[in-house]
């Protein structure tokens, strides 16, 4: 008769006891920083922090949605049987997706030492300097960057759908256009949702770049209030916090979709 014996797992145990450890001298050393944190808990509802994350919650939804439109769009044309069109997408992928987010948001505030005014034809000309606001060069920088990091998702997913059911859809009558919309699109979703997911949660983070343009996001509020009272690192924790708040309602949204769109799909 064979005993089964179960293996011991030893570094489970050094690996648990490594983090525990860790862990331990990590909040030790937090405790006897010379951290005030009672100012940490009243600035997270301090009316000029409150309205930082507010406008960073705006910038990024709203950069969030550009770049899904601008994704889209240059996936499609990434899928045209005309190679110039295939060039034009694949030259703005390349373009904003090889270009540090920073450069790109720093290139738009400044665009008025470049183009002095912007004219459209028949309707009338303004000055680059009074259209290129701090919220219009972080919505075009960060949308902008992030339609070049969509195009490639939305390409995977529209890739991830059989062939046969283009076919099935145009053999049916169906437009090419009508037949992305209402039958490619939907299937690619399950393979296009947990990347986008992922993407906003990084585009909450990335918006705090847009302080260099002097756009009033988060930090860019908390700065302005630590520069007065000198608590630099409790203001610090105020905006972390906050940042953890957003990414985790943002995860949960994630996670719920991500069911949302893969039920009668076979794990």
């Amino acid at each position: 008769m064979i005993k089964a014996v179960p293996v011991r797992h030893h570094s489970r145990w050094i690996f648990l006891a490594i983090i525990v450890a860790g862990a331990a001298v990590t909040v030790r050393a937090l405790m006897g920083a010379d951290i005030d944190y009672d100012v940490t808990l009243e600035f997270l509802t301090a009316e000029n922090v409150l309205k930082g994350l507010w406008s960073t919650l705006w910038i990024s939804v709203l950069a969030q949605v550009v770049g899904i439109v601008l994704g889209v769009v240059a996936a499609v044309m990434a899928g045209s049987r005309f190679v110039e069109v295939r060039a034009v997408s694949a030259l703005y992928v390349w373009l904003f997706r090889g270009t540090p987010v920073l450069v790109q948001l720093l290139l738009w505030y400044n665009l008025s030492l470049v183009v002095d005014t912007v004219t459209i034809p028949g309707v009338g000309s303004w000055e680059t300097n009074s259209l290129i606001t701090p919220f219009v060069a972080a919505l075009l920088g960060l949308g902008i960057n992030e339609g070049a990091y969509m195009a490639e998702i939305v390409r995977a997913g529209i890739s991830s759908v059989d062939k046969g059911q283009s076919e099935a859809a145009q053999a049916l009558g169906l437009s090419p256009a009508h037949t992305m919309r209402r039958v490619v699109l939907p299937q690619a979703m399950r393979v296009i949702v947990p990347p986008t997911g992922n993407q906003f949660v990084s585009m909450l983070k990335t918006s705090s770049l847009a302080y260099a343009i002097q756009y009033g996001e988060l930090l860019q509020s908390a700065v302005r209030v630590y520069t007065n009272n000198l608590m630099i690192v409790e203001l610090l924790l105020t905006v972390s916090i906050w940042y953890l708040v957003l990414t985790t309602i943002a995860t949960v949204l994630q996670r719920f979709l991500e069911r949302r769109y893969s039920k009668g799909v076979q794990r």
